[in-house]
Order: C-alpha cells, then sequence, then structure tokens
C-alpha cells in the first residue's frame, strides 16, 4: 500500500475502526515517504460502534 501512496495512484482508502481497546499498536503506514491530505467522503457507522471511513485524495 505505501508504494501506491507514494507513487500517487491511490483515489479512495476506506479504514474501518473498530472500538476494541488493544493498548497498543502498529502505524497502517509507518516509513510512508511523503505526508498525503485526505478529506472524507463518506462515512458509515454499523451496529456494535463499528465504523467505516472513506477517504480521497484532497
Amino acid at each position: 500500500m505505501r508504494a501506491f501512496l507514494a507513487a500517487g495512484l491511490v483515489d479512495e482508502l476506506t479504514l474501518t475502526v473498530i472500538p476494541v481497546l488493544l493498548g497498543a499498536g502498529v502505524p497502517l503506514f509507518a516509513g510512508a515517504s511523503r505526508r498525503t491530505s485526505l478529506r472524507l467522503v463518506r462515512e458509515r457507522a454499523y451496529a456494535g460502534g463499528l465504523v467505516k471511513l472513506t477517504y480521497a485524495p484532497a
């Protein structure tokens, strides 16, 4: 995924947030070579607290 982001080939990114505390985590895009601004285009909340977020490059 990092290679596609770095090359500017991503036109949409969907992240799903699941409400569970893990205590520690791993960065989604560790080592990304550049910062990419995103804008939220869609969001959807599901029963149980799960949230699906869709972003596009700004």
